[in-house]
């Protein structure tokens, strides 16, 4: 719906009128309603006494190209003196409780004049402000890493536009990044020097391709349900695929490095949940506020200081070049060693600073955060057993610190895998026990300065158990199917992320019972090494299935859910590391 007095830039229109992400989005006289908030607009309209008898929608993207002042025809205009209908029902949804959008214009006009002079002064503020740079340059996402920023995204945006122009869509661009990590992974297989040299280019073709999608995404204003989806997953199978590859490579020329693709695997994946599990926890926290994040925010105004600090923790740019040069140049362990080194440092650093902040600030955790981080942890049948037998009143008391019963499971457990031998009863023992204390961890709130820190402690647990077992087994093969495993069930962890980052919560209950929930694989992983440990080849079988059957289940329930009506049309803006 759009004011007959509109006077703007084109793009302002489209950034009003055709963005699905929300409910309702506006600019000055430009109103958009989505099927959720139409129920309010139609009240709305109902209670105006201005509502006039038609409205037809600005075709923004029929526009010729060159147009640069977009002038929308709808009802007949009301008299300058009164708020033109666009505006006033902007206002009466934001009344009625709809979240209204408003997108940042910066330099883009979007007015509507009440009077010639004004329109004069609309008109000229059009003509000089370039709509198509300001749209070029709004296409690269605001805050990125120093490699993509300046070495990626200066001529990414302008492949973004070529694709734009001949009707390429961000989930193509997304598919072709995917294809292409995928045949940089497979040249990194073959183990020969001019496989590795091709590989380490390929990676950064698709790195840039990458970039592009999202960037294809904000310039042409394409957000998808798919194309979160797609975006939010393939980033992570193409690095771990390419790990793959790496392992491979390097069993040709006859070193066994996949213990570390698979270390290297388990730091990213708890890395990544760490910042997730941080964001849910504080993102609509009142009084959020530390003196951690007050000299943060100071050191944000010093430009150095943000390029070091984005640098440091090895983002995505930073983390693909490095493993692009180093697979062209080195062998597949030095690069598996400079990047466990790498990672480690930054998820240290970037770990610490949220416990800093965490420590520091008086937030209030919500019941929405709270219920959050509950998904996040992933608990199964065991644990949720043991959580409700622990919100007895007289139970209550001896719960109050879930980040201390988390820490003692992951501490005990991991402690057993690494001191026992393989195939040892005290593993499984140690086991059953992580389950115990990790269902006391969920049975309160997770509304506690640190509970945050659950998630991610539980990934580490039940990783880097199956790391340890499958290092440990005498079996050939079983590190790779530990290394399908892990990244089954991490896709698993990543796609309840998303949904839960798309406000539709997290994957059904009957799928987290299904797949056992952390503790209930954990348990059941080291009672296949207790019973297997002399059988052969049995236990390289056994995790193979395990990894099989978990892949299944998720990817059939997340593409159902993807491609389902209920999805969320979101584009997600990706995270720097």
């Amino acid at each position: 719906m759009v004011d007959p007095r509109f006077v703007g830039h084109l793009h302002a229109l489209r950034l009003a009128l055709t963005d699905p992400r929300f409910p309702a989005a506006a600019v000055p006289g430009a109103l958009t309603a989505q099927p959720e908030a139409r129920p309010a607009l139609t009240r709305a309209l109902t209670a105006s006494d201005a509502a006039p008898a038609r409205t037809e929608a600005a075709e923004t993207d029929t526009a010729p190209a060159d147009t640069a002042v977009a002038t929308a025809c709808a009802a007949p205009a009301l008299s300058p003196a009164e708020e033109g209908l666009p505006d006033a029902l902007a206002r009466a949804l934001g009344a009625e409780g709809v979240a209204v959008h408003r997108p940042e214009l910066g330099s883009l006009v979007a007015a509507v004049p009440a009077d010639a002079e004004a329109r004069h002064a609309a008109r000229a503020a059009v003509t000089a402000v370039d709509d198509e740079a300001v749209r070029l340059r709004s296409a690269v996402k605001a805050h990125d890493g120093f490699f993509t920023t300046f070495f990626i995204s200066p001529y990414s945006r302008y492949i973004a536009r070529w694709c734009a122009r001949r009707g390429l869509t961000p989930n193509q661009v997304t598919t072709a990044s995917l294809l292409t990590a995928l045949l940089a992974a497979g040249c990194a297989a073959t183990g020969e020097r001019g496989g590795y040299v091709a590989a380490g280019v390929l990676l950064l073709v698709s790195f840039v391709l990458d970039c592009t999608d999202g960037q294809l995404a904000r310039y042409s204003l394409q957000y998808s349900t798919m194309g979160a989806w797609l975006d939010a997953t393939f980033d992570r199978a193409k690095e771990y695929a390419f790990y793959a590859g790496l392992a491979l490579g390097a069993a040709r020329d006859g070193d066994d490095v996949w213990a570390l693709a698979l270390g290297a695997m388990v730091l990213m994946s708890c890395r990544h949940v760490v910042d997730f599990s941080f964001n849910e926890a504080n993102h609509d926290a009142q009084a959020n506020t530390s003196p951690t994040a007050a000299l943060s925010d100071r050191l944000n105004t010093v430009g150095w200081t943000v390029w070091a600090r984005r640098m440091i923790i090895l983002p995505i740019g930073e983390r693909w070049a490095m493993i692009a040069v180093l697979t062209a140049v080195t062998t597949p362990r030095i690069v598996f060693y400079a990047l466990l080194i790498g990672c480690a440092f930054g998820a240290c650093y970037t770990t610490a600073g949220r416990v800093l902040r965490s420590v520091t600030r008086k937030a209030r955790r919500t019941d929405r955060a709270a219920q959050a981080l509950a998904d996040l942890a992933d608990s199964g049948p065991l644990a949720e057993l043991v959580a409700r037998t622990g919100r007895r009143p007289a139970l209550r008391p001896l719960l109050r610190a879930p980040v201390l019963w988390a820490a003692a499971g992951t501490a005990l457990l991991l402690a057993a895998a690494l001191a026992e031998p393989f195939g040892s009863t005290l593993t499984v023992v140690a086991a059953l026990l992580y389950a115990l204390l990790a269902g006391c961890a969920v049975a309160r709130p997770l509304k506690g300065a640190l509970d945050w820190l659950l998630p991610p402690l539980f990934r580490a647990a039940e990783y880097t158990t199956v790391l340890v077992l499958a290092a440990k087994a005498d079996a050939p093969g079983a590190l790779p199917a530990a290394f399908g495993l892990v990244a089954a069930v991490a896709y698993h962890h990543y796609d309840t992320v998303y949904r839960i980052r798309g406000g539709t919560g997290a994957p059904p209950a009957w799928l987290v019972r299904t797949i056992g929930g952390h503790e209930g694989r954990t348990l059941l992983v080291t009672l296949l090494a207790a019973l297997l440990a002399s059988r052969g080849d049995d236990f390289t079988l056994a995790l193979t299935a395990l990894a099989v059957a978990v892949a299944l289940v998720v990817l059939v329930e997340s593409i159902r859910f993807w491609v389902s009506s209920g999805a969320p049309a979101v584009h997600d803006e990706g995270e720097t590391a």
